[in-house]
């Protein structure tokens, strides 16, 4: 892997420092037609894309490809009027699409909780941190037989071992593939890698600003100070965030609650960043903070589009920094470094994978899919840049290959799924039986037993709402879609209590009946009950009669069909008589509950 440039990157350099000229001039902001083009580029022309089925974020990455400074801005001395459709202030873009990180740690550490986190430990901690090291301990060496000192090719390495979070993650969530096996795989290794951002940063500070004295002993203090600054969050968000959400939601004004959300997040962000860590794991101790309370799911649902709309910001700003005509002066170096840093990390996290007992087709998938490089190498290389550590053609060389690894992941993740899929056809047993240890490691997650209409719609909610799922069907019909997907989902029989147990019943929070069956579904739970007591079993009835027979073999709660049809046909007539959406929601809210109870009076009756 090649790590200096001459020609090519000497040009854009220059350029490069012609934008952050400019954007001094401007008083580092943005200006209005910046963001008119990117509003246009995300509301027109993303969509576009999506409608001809190519990725969201290779979508993102060709818009700022073609609107940056080394796309249709190299023509605007020649065409003037191309100045109204590019934009060329690349720092000042990338300055405010480093909310969208700031904002995906936010949401990674809303879904996760201390607990969850510890759980999954050993996907954190032994693998992912098997990857970082190893990875970059073979990225240092290269760097070092290319001329770069002991610091220079640590910092090198240590950037370069780390993967896109902010793509992997996008990637896996439009894709519904979070909460599958290899979601939960390529988490862990990324989260791991968001935590170990901090250090890195460390690193390139102490190797930037040195100059005698023990490095070892400087890094350990700094470390010491970040413990302390974390530990100092911790105690005080846990004591006043909870009542401070408390009072605010006593008003019932979402604005109020939204600020409060901003407040909590950017409050701690400074905080980490004058205790010299990162926004990143600022936003991310916030994010694990509120998961803690009652709010998370509101407060998830409000800052959603806030995040998808920054990352699509992050993701312009990172197709606007690939120079092509760099990329063309170095025809040789540039690709080869490209593939030697997919090779690299695709058979280290291969192999650690395989060490840490994850079946090949997992394994194969997720090292492919962890290849590229990381967004984050873009803040440690431009502060060892702003350093002196890295010499301006050297970190525009590494951030150029980082860049178009990042452009190749979404087309390498579709080649990953079918090259996992292959290794598992070959691997499984036939399709009667449910895939071998589909679940072992897999905890909190829910069984959905019948992956029909019900099932289904269901299983996309969970998806969608980042919770981990396994469903269960005897139509072979119903599985194939989403297997081919690389969905959770498997051909079994639920009431049979070995099927269960490889879905990982053991560690489930609940099990959902969806069953068109009626004799099925009452199956199902009188099995379930009689090995799993104490677990939740939410079945759907067909009626009131079938909601009695199922309570009656041990449903925890039952919902009748015809039931919430009625409920939802009469939420659509008030409306339709002038009733406004609230309040049409909150009578039907209420004869729900009627109902609710008058069934439980019904049961309790009967017993």
């Amino acid at each position: 892997m090649h790590f200096s440039m001459t020609r090519g990157t000497a040009t854009a350099v220059r350029k490069l420092q012609h934008c952050g000229w400019r954007i001094r001039l401007n008083n580092e902001h943005l200006n209005l037609h910046e963001v008119i083009i990117f509003l246009a580029a995300a509301g027109l022309v993303v969509p576009l894309m999506q409608r001809l089925k190519i990725n969201p974020v290779l979508g993102f990455l060709m818009v700022g490809l073609a609107i940056g400074p080394f796309g249709l801005g190299a023509f605007t001395e020649s065409h003037p009027w191309l100045r109204f459709l590019v934009i060329e202030d690349i720092e000042g873009v990338r300055r405010v699409a480093e909310l969208g990180i700031v904002f995906l740690l936010f949401m990674i550490g809303l879904e996760l909780s201390f607990e969850r986190l510890w759980s999954m430990r050993k996907l954190v901690f032994g693998l992912g941190g098997a990857q970082v090291v190893v990875s970059g301990a073979i990225i240092t060496s290269i760097a070092l037989f290319f001329g770069n000192t002991t610091p220079q090719a640590i910092v090198i390495g240590a950037c370069l071992s780390l993967s896109s979070t902010a793509i992997v993650m996008r990637l896996l969530t439009d894709s519904r593939r979070l909460g599958t096996p290899v979601g939960r795989v390529s988490f862990g290794v990324l989260l791991f890698q968001d935590l170990a951002v901090v250090p890195i940063l460390f690193l390139v500070g102490v190797f930037g600003t040195q100059t005698e004295g023990s490095i070892a002993l400087a890094f350990l203090i700094a470390v010491g100070k970040a413990v302390v600054a974390v530990g100092l969050i911790l105690f005080l968000g846990r004591t006043v965030i909870r009542p401070l959400f408390r009072f605010v939601g006593a008003t019932r004004s979402r604005e109020l609650f939204l600020a409060a959300v901003l407040l909590v997040i950017i409050a701690i962000a400074i905080f980490t960043d004058m205790a010299g860590l990162s926004l990143a794991l600022g936003a991310f101790l916030a994010g694990l903070l509120l998961s803690e309370t009652e709010y998370s799911h509101q407060i998830e649902i409000d800052i959603g589009p806030f995040n998808g709309l920054l990352l699509g910001l992050f993701f312009v700003s990172v197709g606007m920094s690939i120079d092509l005509a760099a990329i063309a002066d170095e025809p040789l170096w540039i690709p080869l470094s490209v593939a030697g840093l997919f090779f690299i990390k695709i058979a280290v996290l291969y192999g650690l994978a395989l060490l840490f007992r994850q079946p090949r087709h997992i394994a194969a998938e997720c090292a492919l899919l962890l290849g590229q490089g990381g967004e984050f190498a873009f803040v440690a290389i431009s502060l060892a840049l702003s350093l002196g550590l890295l010499q301006a053609d050297t970190s525009q060389f590494i951030l150029i290959v980082t860049s178009l690894t990042m452009l190749a992941t979404p087309p390498v993740a579709q080649i990953a799924r079918r090259f996992g899929m292959a290794l598992e056809h070959r691997a499984h047993f036939d399709s009667g039986e449910v895939e071998q240890g589909p679940a072992e490691d897999i905890a909190n997650h829910i069984i959905i037993a019948g992956y029909g209409r019900v099932g289904q719609l269901i299983g996309s909610l969970l998806e969608t709402n980042h919770i981990a799922h396994v469903g269960l069907d005897l139509d072979i019909e119903n599985i194939t879609p989403y297997r081919k997907a690389g969905g959770s989902v498997y051909y079994g029989d639920a009431s049979n209590s070995a099927i269960l147990r490889r879905s990982g019943i053991d560690n489930a929070i609940a099990l959902v009946v969806t069953m068109d069956s009626t004799k099925a579904a009452e199956q199902v739970v009188l099995a379930v009950r009689k090995e799993w007591p104490d677990l939740p079993i939410l079945v759907r009835a067909r009626d009131i009669q079938h909601a009695e027979r199922l309570t009656a073999v041990g449903a925890s709660e039952v919902v009748p069909e015809t039931l919430e049809a009625s409920l939802e046909l009469a939420e659509v007539v008030l409306r339709t008589t002038g009733f406004g959406i609230e309040a049409a929601r909150q009578v039907v809210a209420e004869r729900r509950q009627i109902e609710k109870d008058r069934f439980g009076a019904q049961q309790n009756g009967d017993t």
